[in-house]
C-alpha cells in the first residue's frame, strides 16, 4: 500500500486534509514540522527561508517513516516543494503525492489567521517560487484549497484507493 504524501505550501490545509484521510483510511498519520530539527524551526520561525542542506536531513527522516510504513500505509504531510525532495520521500517506497494548490491571497490569509505555527506569512512567496509542480511521471492529484476540506479527502480516497 502506497503512503500517501499530503504536499504544498505553508497554509494550504495539509495538516487539516492529512489527518481527516488518516482516519477515514484507518492508518497511522505524521505531520511533517515534527521531523524538522530544532535548528530549522528556529531559522523559519526568524523568517529565514531554508536552504536544501537544512532539508536534507529532515526529508530522510520522513523517508525513514515512509519506508516503515510500507506494508500497512500511512498519511504524511510534508511541503515537498521541490522534485528532488519528492525523490528523497520516494527513496522510502511507493508513495502518492496529494498537492494542495490554491491562490496566494488565500494561503496569506489561512496563515495569518492561525495560531500556534512557526511560519510567517513573509516566507509565503519564497514557498511559492520554489514549488515545482507534480511531473507527469510522479504518482498524484492536485486539489483545488478552495474546495472543501471533505471533498478534497473524498477525491483523494477516489483516487487512491
Amino acid at each position: 500500500m502506497a503512503v500517501i504524501v499530503v504536499m504544498g505550501v505553508s497554509g494550504s490545509g495539509k495538516t487539516t486534509v492529512g489527518t481527516e484521510l488518516a482516519e477515514r483510511l484507518g492508518v497511522d498519520y505524521a505531520e511533517a514540522d515534527t521531523f524538522h530539527p530544532r535548528a530549522n524551526i528556529d531559522k523559519m520561525s526568524s523568517g529565514v527561508p531554508l536552504t536544501d542542506e537544512d532539508r536534507w536531513p529532515w526529508l530522510h527522516a520522513i523517508a525513514d517513516w515512509i519506508r516503515e510504513h510500507q506494508e500497512t500505509g500511512g498519511v504524511v504531510t510534508s511541503s515537498a516543494l521541490k522534485r528532488s525532495y519528492r525523490d528523497v520521500l520516494r527513496t522510502g517506497g511507493a508513495v502518492a503525492f496529494l498537492h494542495l494548490d490554491g491562490p496566494r491571497e488565500l494561503l496569506a490569509e489561512r496563515m495569518k489567521t492561525r495560531s500556534g505555527h512557526f511560519m510567517p506569512v513573509s516566507l509565503l512567496d519564497s514557498q511559492l517560487g520554489t514549488l515545482e509542480p507534480l511531473g507527469a511521471c510522479e504518482n498524484g492529484l492536485v486539489a483545488d484549497i478552495r474546495d472543501s476540506p471533505e471533498e478534497i479527502v473524498k477525491t483523494a480516497l477516489g483516487a487512491f484507493t
